[in-house]
């Protein structure tokens, strides 16, 4: 059993929901958790096992800020599932969709367009879906959404934000770069940056219409993403006095995840391995402290 945390306001609901992609004719699984009254229970989630309040009704009498997280390559949304269950225990709302053809079980979009293309596209349709949706639109403040993203999700979050990026050469099929197609989300408010991957918005000026507040982090041991990512955030958004920026000592990419169960803690597993001496569950209760309070301090308005 995951996440000790009793300091809160809410409990967390959860649910497994479809988002439909009417352009490409397919169907994206997402996560969401939410406040809720009723009372959580030990619930299977996957791999793991985690205390949230399966198919609760929301609370409908108040309006919640909406925050969508965009894992990283051939990923899981479920290895954010301590911070999407902590910010719904604080009053968030939280969508965490499964990137459809790079995610852990299908990865047939890695290192192409189409995946740099449709990644950004999905968020809007995850948004949408909030919207949309007869039940949850009641209780979500659609003009208050940040979006969270860990290594190519922060790409994904830095594109939807109003980013400019262009592929490589090696990402065609005519070895050419081409700039990506991608239309920014006006309501988006605010970033959290994890291990940014952001080497595609290296043209100059392709990050000056991202202009909200970001928090961004990236870790000192990352061999994925090192700091020169975070450094083209830095200098390439419209006012870099948006950004608070800090260096995780001792950190690797992966830290940023969720701490997985000892079962599934192997060296053949990168996901669950951090740098030598580095507490990844000590840590987590930093990160989500300090997730949630910049989140409050700049979609709460």
């Amino acid at each position: 059993m995951e996440s000790k945390e009793i300091s809160h306001r809410y409990h967390a609901g959860y649910r497994q929901v479809v988002v439909e992609d009417t352009l490409l004719a397919v169907s994206l699984p997402m996560t969401i958790m939410y406040p809720t009254t009723s009372p959580e229970c030990i619930e299977p989630l996957g791999p793991y096992t985690l205390e949230l309040s399966k198919d609760a009704d929301p609370i409908e009498d108040m309006l919640f800020p909406l925050v969508i997280i965009s894992h990283g390559n051939s990923g899981s949304p479920l290895v954010h599932r301590t911070l999407a269950q902590y910010l719904a225990r604080h009053g968030f709302v939280v969508g965490m969709p499964e990137h459809l053809y790079n995610n852990r079980n299908n990865n047939q979009w890695e290192g192409t367009i189409q995946n740099l293309t449709h990644r950004p596209r999905h968020i809007g349709l995850a948004i949408d879906w909030f919207c949309e949706n007869n039940v949850f639109q009641k209780v979500v403040q659609s003009d208050h959404v940040s979006l969270i993203g860990h290594s190519l999700g922060g790409y994904t979050a830095l594109a939807v934000a109003g980013g400019l990026p262009t592929s490589f050469d090696h990402e065609s099929p005519d070895q050419t770069e081409h700039p990506i197609e991608v239309t920014s989300d006006h309501r988006i408010q605010s970033l959290v940056l994890l291990a940014p991957a952001s080497v595609w918005f290296r043209e100059e000026r392709a990050l000056k219409n991202v202009d909200i507040p970001i928090l961004m982090l990236d870790a000192e041991q990352d061999q994925y993403t090192p700091y020169f990512h975070a450094q083209i955030v830095l200098h390439g958004v419209a006012h870099p006095q948006q950004v608070e920026y800090r260096t995780i000592q001792n950190a690797g990419h992966f830290s940023f995840l969720s701490p997985f169960p000892e079962t599934m803690k192997n060296p053949a597993f990168p996901p669950s391995q951090d740098p030598a001496g580095f507490n990844r569950t000590d840590f987590h209760e930093i990160l989500n402290s300090d997730i949630l309070n910049f989140l409050q301090a700049n979609t709460l308005k």
